[in-house]
């Protein structure tokens, strides 16, 4: 098997700071022992609560925190890339954070910051969600080089945004991290996955959260890692665990030689 071994982690995450934090640590370890040289957290693995104001209340400054020097401690111990997640970091209105995806080195220095363009809003049945009431979107599109290629970032309801990978140029590998709901997983999850890898001759790595949460919310899962042809290499349905799969930087070069769609483009 050629190329590195990447890992998305799976989690069902808990109101409390620490018990995620802790849970974090274990799986990355587990990746890091499994011999992935990247580790891939999910969505808001810091807090799911029944009271979304509850990350606003772990609010960090940029660049420090808990749960930042948690991800920088985690690299750094472990010998591995973190794609963070989402951290809940500051911004000018008291009331609201930005949802931020931080990618630290192996050394554990922060090499990006993604936060999230696009906010979730759904209502169906009794369930509803507005992000924009605790979050404030992000303006920038992310990709950050790497020793495994060029990583491009996004976080969750992104995913349905073709156009905001595009606007990255080529990449070799998109992150999703992820806390889909079940109605809307079920529907779209697997094929916006698949769709952003086929379109991007891409790997897709997407960790997601994954059952009933302490807070009585569950969350659809089906982490997982598909490859630039659009094929599903691994997948975890549901619980907290992680996937692993090969990156093959060789293999992307070459569908996109057998496929030139990325410069047969006439629009941009």
């Amino acid at each position: 098997m050629t190329g590195v071994r990447f890992a998305a982690i799976q989690m069902v995450s808990a109101a409390e700071l620490e018990p995620n934090l802790e849970a974090a640590e274990r799986l990355i370890g587990e990746a890091a022992r499994a011999g992935a040289k990247l580790v891939a957290l999910p969505e808001n693995f810091y807090c799911i609560s029944g009271d979304e104001s509850a990350k606003v209340r772990l609010r960090e400054p940029d660049g420090d925190g808990p749960i930042q020097r948690f991800l920088a401690g985690a690299a750094r111990a472990h010998g591995v890339w973190v794609v963070g997640g989402t951290a809940p970091i500051a911004c000018p209105d008291p009331a609201r954070i930005r949802s931020a995806c931080m990618v630290y080195d192996d050394a554990g220095r922060r090499v990006a910051r993604y936060d999230k363009m696009h906010l979730f809003r759904f209502s169906a049945g009794n369930e509803r969600y507005d992000e924009s009431r605790t979050l404030e979107a992000g303006g920038q599109p992310v990709a950050v080089e790497s020793p495994y290629g060029r990583l491009g970032l996004s976080i969750c309801y992104d995913v349905r945004f073709p156009e905001l990978y595009r606007g990255l140029g080529e990449i070799d590998v998109l992150f999703v991290p992820s806390a889909f709901t079940v109605q809307t997983g079920e529907a779209h999850w697997a094929t916006l996955l698949r769709a952003r890898a086929i379109e991007n001759l891409a790997y897709v790595v997407a960790p997601a959260q994954g059952g009933l949460h302490p807070s009585g919310r569950r969350t659809y899962g089906h982490t997982l890692i598909a490859d630039p042809w659009g094929a599903v290499l691994a997948e975890r349905a549901e619980g907290e665990g992680m996937v692993l799969a090969h990156i093959d930087r060789d293999r992307i070069a070459q569908l996109r030689r057998d496929l030139p769609a990325l410069i047969n483009r006439r629009l941009s």
